[in-house]
């Protein structure tokens, strides 16, 4: 019997990961048609423009509605290291976000940054802070 309720359990994470995995790959596609639409498909029709931005943002809300489901679904270690992991992500992007800003406020910066690299940094960041949670929490 409890490897029944066992098997029906792995079955909803695997459920609850797909929908999640789902949900950022839509929420990706959508950023990339609101970022590369207007120059490669409509050529700067503001309309269609605004549009994929709406779209890019419902679909967002949506990916952040099922990141929280996909968390109250996880067991409690899962969740604590995905907690740590998103706390030390924010609190890198944070304070790491506003030094940069402020050392480009007094002309520290020589050079434009491209916007693209903090969300990279950020994920790796992200993915550094999960593996070493994995590891101390085992």
């Amino acid at each position: 019997m409890q490897r029944q309720n066992q098997t029906g359990g792995d079955q909803d994470a695997i459920k609850r990961a797909a929908r999640l995995a789902l949900w950022t790959l839509a929420w990706v596609a959508s950023l990339a048609l609101a970022r590369f639409g207007p120059s490669l498909l409509w050529d700067s029709q503001p309309v269609a423009s605004w549009a994929a931005v709406a779209t890019n943002l419902a679909v967002g809300i949506g990916w952040i509605v099922a990141h929280a489901r996909y968390l109250r679904g996880i067991d409690e270690l899962q969740r604590k290291i995905m907690q740590d992991a998103l706390a030390v992500t924010l609190g890198v992007g944070w304070v790491g976000g506003f030094a940069y800003v402020v050392a480009d406020a007094a002309d520290l910066i020589a050079r434009d940054p491209n916007i693209g690299v903090f969300p990279a940094l950020l994920a790796v960041i992200y993915m550094i802070a999960t593996v070493v949670g994995t590891i101390r929490y085992r």
